[in-house]
């Protein structure tokens, strides 16, 4: 069996992935055997990003290459440890990924290219299991304005609609980008916010 294991977690902004990442951590933190723990959030894999405060898209290509240089980091990694010894003394090196091959596929869905693909066969290479977190319909509102209660508030009822409309289309992309991909996935219903329990089922996959 690999040494190298994996979870990367997906869905979009109100599905709970920081929730349910911070359960992993403590998780993996609580486990007996030894892991060296990789986790890399949202934040060094997404599309989107703040630059001095303004949001900023990155190019199809310019995104592929932000994740074939945190593949390459992992591999590296990984073969760093092997050289020392250090998988011998625990179980491999495990990774957690936030937002990476299907928030690819969903924001570049009209040019899936063979680049994106060659990655997920890297990562499945790489023991990476992938779970899709989503909120049914009728909860998705409630999700959606615990984030910022006062600019949902502000909105008009039409405002509402289109967002939850366009938040249920997403949500529906990921699931036809993962049957698409080669990468395992599993999907989790967020609607409990039981994020300890999505925590064990994710990890127990992997």
């Amino acid at each position: 069996m690999s040494d190298f294991r994996g979870i990367i977690l997906e869905g979009y902004s109100n599905a709970g992935k920081t929730s349910v990442l911070k359960a992993l951590k403590q998780l993996h933190a609580s486990d007996d055997a030894e892991r060296s723990v990789i986790v890399l959030s949202e934040h060094y894999s997404q599309v989107l990003h703040k630059v001095n405060g303004e949001l900023k898209s990155l190019s199809r290509e310019e995104h592929l290459q932000v994740l074939r240089e945190r593949v390459t980091m992992l591999k590296m990694l990984n073969n760093w440890s092997r050289e020392i010894g250090q998988t011998q003394r625990s179980k491999g090196l495990f990774f957690i990924l936030e937002r990476f091959h299907l928030n690819h596929r969903v924001a570049f869905s009209h040019s899936i290219s063979d680049e994106i693909k060659e990655l997920e066969a890297q990562l499945l290479g790489m023991g990476a299991r992938c779970t899709l977190l989503t909120v049914s319909p009728e909860n998705l509102e409630e999700r959606i304005s615990s984030r910022n209660p006062n600019e949902w508030e502000g909105k008009t009822m039409q405002e509402k609609k289109l967002a939850c409309e366009l938040l249920l289309d997403q949500q529906q992309e990921y699931r036809s980008q993962a049957e698409n991909s080669i990468i395992p996935t599993i999907e989790i219903n967020t609607d409990n916010k039981d994020w300890d329990s999505y925590a064990k089922q994710i990890y127990l996959f992997n």
